[in-house]
């Protein structure tokens, strides 16, 4: 019987355990950050349940980026309206494609009650790229690792 050799060993399970590391490096809370003023906005929990990507927000500051809040989604439509924004799970059920999370009507907006395709990919293992779209147009973020 061959005896396979250590570094064939070590690829092959890393080929096969990537998906979950990558999974893992991204799953995690996230400081997202206002496009206009350049403050923080919230903190958002993305974890992996049963392969696909959900969000939802722990902590929310008003428009100072100083002041903690926990406003209604006043603008959201069918059962989110009118509900606490802390605890509203925004991001819902995206898959993973290489190294990019993707779903249709993925993320809300609870700033306007929007639902937006979106693509989540990790720039570095402290910053996320988000990018909501309605058809060819749409904004870009860059959400931060919270290090607790």
């Amino acid at each position: 019987m061959k005896k396979i050799p250590l570094s064939v060993f070590a690829l092959l399970m890393g080929i096969l355990f990537s998906g979950s590391v990558s999974a893992q490096r991204i799953s995690g809370k996230w400081r997202t950050i206002d496009d206009d003023t350049h403050k923080q906005k919230s903190i958002v929990q993305i974890y992996i349940r049963g392969g696909k990507m959900y969000g939802k927000i722990l902590k929310t500051w008003d428009d100072d980026g100083v002041t903690p809040t926990n406003k209604n989604c006043d603008d959201c439509k069918g059962a989110l309206h009118g509900k606490p924004v802390i605890g509203m799970q925004i991001i819902n059920g995206l898959t993973r494609h290489g190294d990019v999370w993707k779903g249709k009507k993925g993320i809300l907006d609870p700033g306007n009650g929007k639902v937006y395709n979106v693509k989540i990919w990790l720039k570095n293992k402290d910053e996320l790229i988000v990018r909501g779209s309605i058809g060819p147009i749409g904004r870009r973020q860059q959400w931060f690792r919270v290090k607790e």
